[in-house]
């Protein structure tokens, strides 16, 4: 079974290195996996990085290319048609892998060969000191956190993998589709909700995803990623990412969404009050922040100065 690790980066030169480095140096056969790095139009030192990593490593099998229509979901695309393994490998570009990587998720998908999709933990590597008001909530938003403990399993309740540490078996895509490119980072605009469009289908059907807890990631989160100022701008591309994908899919669900969106409201406020009880007030409004946000970027509002 060989593995296609695909990076899709764009002018994240600070993190490249470790990033690559922290794969190759696993106890792996070099033979049975290759580094499938997309360029989406990086203007930083993206290329020349590539060109020595590729130099250095020449027991590695780096294939770099540019894919010059700006966007992830154009950029993720452009890795499935570049790739060659059975299982491929999606890892953000500003992150490290964990020490048993690529052993655990290919083991993982030994172990069941039904099984067409997977994750595994994102542990957030904070670059400056965590704000006093982060909770778990927002937590997870800002950092894109997920660890589901320390045993080999499955997501449920509706949950899914990280879209920056997923791997699923190439099939997978024959029968589920591409990245929705109207969805996904575009430069430094925020809108996502790329992996959620294509689990939400592929679950739909009744399948299931494997959570494999070695095969992870540490993602570096840098003091501008945890200030009001972000959290405001990703809330509302939160909210916005949403209308487009539902309303892509049909109106009735765009309309399912915006009631589910009342209901997260009620479930938000008791958060607010549950905090203010402790003497918390600055966790809890920023929740009510977030959720404000996402329902002005879901209704098509205005967005926040």
């Amino acid at each position: 079974m060989s593995l296609s690790v695909i990076i899709c980066t764009y002018n994240r030169e600070k993190y490249l290195s470790p990033l690559l480095e922290s794969i190759v140096s696993q106890d792996y056969p070099c033979e049975a996996y290759e580094i499938v790095l997309i360029n989406n139009n990086s203007i930083d030192r993206t290329e020349a990085l590539c060109k020595q990593f590729g130099q250095s490593h020449p027991d590695v099998r780096f294939r770099y290319f540019v894919e010059t229509q700006q966007g992830l979901s154009y950029a993720r695309n452009r890795g499935i048609a570049e790739s060659h393994g059975d299982l491929l490998l999606y890892v953000d570009d500003d992150a490290t892998v964990f020490p048993n990587y690529l052993q655990a998720y290919s083991q993982f998908f030994r172990t069941y060969p039904d099984i067409l999709a997977a994750g595994g933990p994102i542990i957030p590597f904070y670059e400056g000191t965590p704000p006093a008001w982060l909770t778990h909530f927002t937590k997870e938003l800002l950092t894109g956190y997920l660890y589901r403990g320390n045993k080999t399993g499955f997501f449920t309740n509706g949950k899914y993998p990280g879209g920056g540490n997923a791997c699923y078996r190439k099939t997978f895509f024959k029968q589920f589709g591409l990245f929705n490119v109207e969805l996904g980072r575009k430069g430094k605009s925020l809108i996502g909700a790329e992996e959620k469009d294509l689990f939400s289908r592929f679950l739909a059907a009744g399948n299931k995803i494997g959570y494999v807890p070695e095969a992870g990631i540490y993602h570096y989160i840098p003091p501008e990623k945890l200030t009001r100022e972000h959290l405001v701008r990703l809330s509302y591309s939160i909210g916005k990412s949403e209308r487009i994908r539902t309303r892509s899919i049909a109106p009735s669900v765009y309309f399912k969404r915006i009631f589910s969106e009342c209901i997260k409201w009620g479930a938000t406020v008791a958060l607010f009050f549950l905090y203010l009880l402790r003497f918390r007030y600055d966790k809890g409004i920023k929740l009510l922040e977030f959720r404000y946000h996402v329902t002005q970027g879901l209704l098509g509002l205005k967005a926040p100065q």
